[in-house]
Parts: C-alpha cells; sequence; structure tokens
C-alpha cells in the first residue's frame, strides 16, 4: 500500500496509508485532510480538491500524453494560490508506484 504525505498549512506532515485505485481526493478525505475538501465529489467542477505535487512526483503524476486536461486547467484557474504544480487530486488515481509521494495543501509552506 502506497504511502503519501501531506504538508498541511501549519507546517505539519501528515503520512497516510492509501490505497491503490482511489484517488488522491478520497484519500485524502479518508484520511481527514480537511484542507482538500472535494466539494463536487470529484466530477472536475470545483477546484476544492487543489493540491501543490511535490516537483520530483509532477512529471509522474501528469496523464500518459503529458498534458492537463483543459477542463482541469479550467477549474484551476478558479484555485486560491496557483503555482506551477498545482493540480487537482481529483484527477490523480493512487497506484502502487505513488509510494513516497508528497503534496501540500494550498496555503502550506514549502521550499519547492
Amino acid at each position: 500500500m502506497p504511502r503519501i504525505t501531506y504538508i498541511l498549512k501549519d507546517g505539519t506532515r501528515k503520512t497516510v496509508d492509501a490505497q491503490s485505485g482511489l484517488s488522491l481526493m478520497e484519500v485524502s478525505q479518508k484520511n481527514g485532510i480537511g484542507a482538500v475538501e472535494g466539494a463536487c465529489g470529484g466530477s472536475l467542477s470545483c477546484a476544492t480538491c487543489h493540491v501543490y505535487i511535490h516537483p520530483d512526483w509532477w512529471v509522474r503524476l501528469l496523464p500518459e500524453d503529458g498534458k492537463i486536461s483543459d477542463q482541469e486547467e479550467d477549474m484551476l484557474d478558479l484555485a486560491f494560490d496557483l503555482r506551477k504544480t498545482s493540480r487537482l487530486c481529483c484527477q490523480t488515481m493512487v497506484t502502487d508506484d505513488l509510494d513516497g509521494l508528497v503534496v501540500a495543501v494550498p496555503g502550506a509552506e514549502t521550499d519547492w
């Protein structure tokens, strides 16, 4: 089972076990990461599951064609404090290959 680390707004880190086959948004909700709301339930119609992907993982989490969908880009335009590595975590499916993934919630201070 992959382990994913969240960097929270207060700077603390929370590492959770993530079930493969779920979206990163679902994993966030199941593990009490309150900053990842996911108001639309993963239907790509809000930006409340916005996270920052650690740069070491950024390319690995892109879709096969290497581009974020236009729909995700449109929703990210509504997000708070966008960064180069911003993604909607409802669009990222957890696989065993994601063991060690680090993400930060909006408002978290990072050095990346």
